[in-house]
């Protein structure tokens, strides 16, 4: 895909962009666009093997550490000396009911996937400020936040939590003109997601789709940049469903 400069010299964070989901297509998609792109994971391997796919900078990080997250904010700013924009791509899945669901299953979802986000942005969000000169975050939800569906008690939760969060700090630093907005796709089919998913699931998942089909990473990834770009300049606090049923 060719880009159109909707992100041109804009310095743009993503979290969870090793590998072939939607974090690495939205990296790719930014720099398609224009834009100086940091990318993080904690996996370091295949952070370093998507960096060098792409040419980008690179950053590991796990977000259920404040000390990691305060790092890579520092690692960028120090690359390029600000950032622009900060998706907040980083999230955990798993599938338990909730009679044997342990605290530590609910826990390790909601700490990666809801507190991940919160502390990206309150580090993030210092920083934008103190450039003075707006900014822009995407949070990646699910449409798992309005949904109900068996075994996802804690990644509903979870994403329901990031819509929230989206909806509140977007007020809170509206007066500094940041906006932060999120997405919520259904389901963006990817070799990861197939390995560590149900076929029967995923196949039915995507047939109750309206394209009968789940959506591929670059089609969510279209979005975020849309939210990340100038002309979503009037969008704030806004959850962007990605998908073609109705929640």
């Amino acid at each position: 895909m060719r880009g159109y400069g909707l992100l041109l010299d804009k310095v743009v964070v993503i979290t969870a962009a090793a590998g072939t989901g939607i974090g690495s297509a939205t990296a790719r998609r930014c720099v398609q666009e224009g834009a100086k792109v940091v990318i993080s994971d904690h996996h370091e391997r295949r952070l370093a093997a998507t960096a060098a796919e792409l040419g980008v900078f690179a950053h590991p990080c796990d977000v259920t550490s404040t000390e990691q997250v305060d790092a890579l904010v520092e690692a960028a700013v120090a690359q390029f000396g600000r950032i622009d924009v900060f998706v907040n791509n980083a999230g955990l899945g798993g599938t338990a009911s909730v009679l044997e669901m342990s605290d530590e299953d609910w826990h390790r979802v909601l700490d990666v996937t809801l507190n991940g986000t919160f502390r990206c942005t309150r580090a993030v969000l210092k920083h934008m400020i103190a450039q003075g000169n707006g900014g822009a975050i995407v949070n990646n939800a699910s449409v798992l936040g309005w949904r109900a569906q068996k075994g996802q008690a804690h990644y509903a939760a979870a994403k329901a939590g990031v819509m929230a969060l989206t909806r509140c700090s977007a007020l809170d630093v509206a007066e500094h003109g940041i906006r932060v907005n999120a997405v919520a796709p259904s389901i963006a089919m990817h070799p990861f997601l197939e390995k560590v998913t149900d076929a029967a699931l995923l196949e039915r998942l995507a047939a109750g789709e309206a394209f009968g089909r789940a959506a591929y990473p670059a089609e969510v990834a279209n979005v975020i940049v849309f939210l990340a770009s100038d002309l979503a300049s009037y969008l704030t606090g806004e959850v962007i469903s990605v998908s073609s049923q109705h929640p």
